[in-house]
Parts: C-alpha cells; sequence; structure tokens
C-alpha cells in the first residue's frame, strides 16, 4: 500500500532533483497522448517503470478515488505526490526491515523474547526489564492482528 500499515508515518523525505526529473520524465513517457494527467493504466505502467511492480486493483482504485474530479486522470503535481509518498513508506519499511535483521542474530526471521532483552541491553542498556517487556508485549500484539506474521514472536514479512 501507499501509507504504513502499523500506524506510524514514516519521516518527511524529499526527493533529490535528479530523482525528481526521473519522476517527471516517467511521468510525460506514460502520458503518451500529451493529455497532462495519467489514466488508471497510465498509472499502472508508471509504477511498474518507477517500483518494479504492477499495482493492485485496490492500490490503483485507490489512487484514482482520490483525484480531483474535474480533470480525466492524475495530474502530474497528484503524481508526483503519491510518488513521494509511496518512496516514503519504501524507505521506512527498509529501516525497519534493516533494524529488525539487526536484532534477529539467529536469522531465524522472527524475535523471541530473549533476543529482543539482548538487543535491548546493548541499544539502551538503562531500560527496564519491565518496560522491555511490555514493549515485547505490545508488538506481539501487532502481530497477531495481521501486521506482521510469526508463530507468537515478532516477524516481519
Amino acid at each position: 500500500m501507499f501509507f504504513s500499515e502499523a500506524g506510524t508515518r514514516p519521516r518527511t523525505w524529499e526527493a533529490s532533483p535528479s530523482e525528481h526529473k526521473k519522476w517527471v520524465k516517467v511521468f510525460k513517457a506514460c502520458d503518451e497522448d500529451n493529455k497532462g494527467y495519467l489514466s488508471r493504466e497510465d498509472f499502472k505502467v508508471a509504477v511498474v517503470m518507477l517500483f518494479g511492480y504492477k499495482p493492485t486493483k485496490i492500490e490503483a482504485d485507490s489512487v484514482m478515488s482520490s483525484v480531483n474530479p474535474n480533470t480525466s486522470g492524475l495530474s502530474l503535481e497528484e503524481f508526483l505526490s503519491i510518488v513521494r509518498k509511496k518512496k516514503e513508506v519504501q524507505l521506512h519499511r527498509n529501516e525497519i526491515r534493516h533494524i529488525f535483521t539487526a536484532f534477529d542474530r539467529h536469522y531465524r526471521g522472527y524475535l523471541t523474547l530473549e533476543d529482543f532483552k539482548k538487543a535491548f541491553k546493548q541499544v539502551a542498556p538503562k531500560l527496564s526489564e519491565r518496560t522491555i517487556l511490555e514493549v515485547f508485549r505490545k508488538i506481539r500484539y501487532v502481530s497477531y492482528r495481521g501486521h506482521y506474521r510469526g508463530k507468537g514472536c515478532h516477524e516481519l514479512g
């Protein structure tokens, strides 16, 4: 999806001038008839070009439902905003995955309470065991609600 699933907002991120130019170039390439907007199909092609995957029907519906009703498609400004948000979420997920991988010392794909305690003893040695346990329980709760998969432990997948 285009927004963070765990309820946290990624930090604001700005594209480099070269990346911004690339996005504009992709918009123009996908706007074959120089209409000044992207149709639903144009948008799908643009996402494939920028992110390497075809958006799901739900993603495309979500984006197209946000389009200004006075236009027939996604303007350049709307497209750039959506791409920037998508990139922010992608970077946020990569950061989370990197941190998780650092904690997962046994390369199991999930964290046990002991893994969690060891990791926090290294990064926050003065944090109480009770606080660590509370955080672990909250993460397990999120896991059970379907945001992350796991066998009773926290796993990113």
